[in-house]
């Protein structure tokens, strides 16, 4: 049904047109993988080149590719609806806030609705607007706030994986946090003092940096941190406590592991 073709730039290697036979080969004998055109089958007539786009087809922004990248990205951000829906499920998904029951098709009908621009908004949902939407009832209306008032109470570490900042994974979020313990000390540092967090270098550092730098982030920022009786999300998380020195036997020493 599906085979690999990697990007644009092996699409035009491989000159692979709309309506060409191809060889598929299985790709680390897993994925199936297209490996070249069988010209013997090309009609000039009805195989034609493939165009990318230039602008979003949601949101008609421009597509960007910064240099020695391969993919094309919509410049949109979360002004695009498709970018807003993935980083909403990015948010809620299981190994970031984990908010069960908030599944791909709900966010896609609370965006297309109007209901739900950032992350700050799941947590205003409420009974009844939950209620009115396609597959929802009262019951599952009711079993959906609980799951985001349970989110409520996260982790430093997972936060920081929620809010989808480009190339910080699971890992990487975890470095910071425990390298800088709080979040205004990882929104206020410095391109030199990230790139002391183990892990982290030049292009992740940047992206941290220029994230907490963008007025609308930081906006969410503050609505997912203030309280509930200020109109809030109310997200808290545990204070990081760092091991002392005798806690950590193995600091400073490098361990060489030979043989069978």
């Amino acid at each position: 049904t599906n085979a690999t073709l990697h990007n644009e730039d092996e699409v035009r290697r491989k000159d692979v047109r709309l309506g060409d036979t191809v060889i598929v080969r299985r790709a680390g004998d897993v994925i199936p993988q297209i490996v070249g055109v069988v010209l013997a089958r090309r009609d000039p007539s009805r195989c034609v080149p493939v165009v990318f786009p230039d602008r979003c087809p949601v949101c008609d922004s421009e597509v960007e590719r910064l240099p020695g990248e391969a993919v094309a990205r919509c410049s949109g951000g979360l002004f695009c609806e498709a970018q807003r829906k993935e980083a909403l499920k990015h948010f809620a998904s299981r190994r970031a806030m984990d908010i069960e029951g908030l599944g791909d098709k709900l966010i896609e009908q609370l965006v297309d609705r109007h209901l739900v621009e950032t992350p700050a908004d799941l947590f205003a949902l409420d009974e009844a607007t939950l209620a009115s939407l396609e597959r929802m009832g009262t019951k599952s209306a009711q079993k959906l706030l609980l799951a985001i008032d349970k989110a409520r109470t996260t982790t430093l570490p997972r936060f920081l994986f929620a809010l989808g900042i480009r190339e910080v994974g699971e890992s990487t979020a975890l470095a910071l946090a425990n390298h800088f313990a709080e979040l205004p000390a990882i929104a206020n540092a410095s391109i030199e003092a990230l790139l002391q967090v183990p892990d982290v270098g030049d292009i992740v550092a940047k992206h941290v940096y220029y994230f907490f730098r963008q007025a609308h982030n930081l906006a969410v920022l503050e609505r997912l941190q203030q309280s509930r009786e200020e109109g809030g999300a109310g997200i808290l998380w545990p204070d990081i406590q760092r091991p002392s020195a005798e806690e950590l036997p193995l600091q400073g020493k490098t361990l060489v592991l030979t043989g069978t």
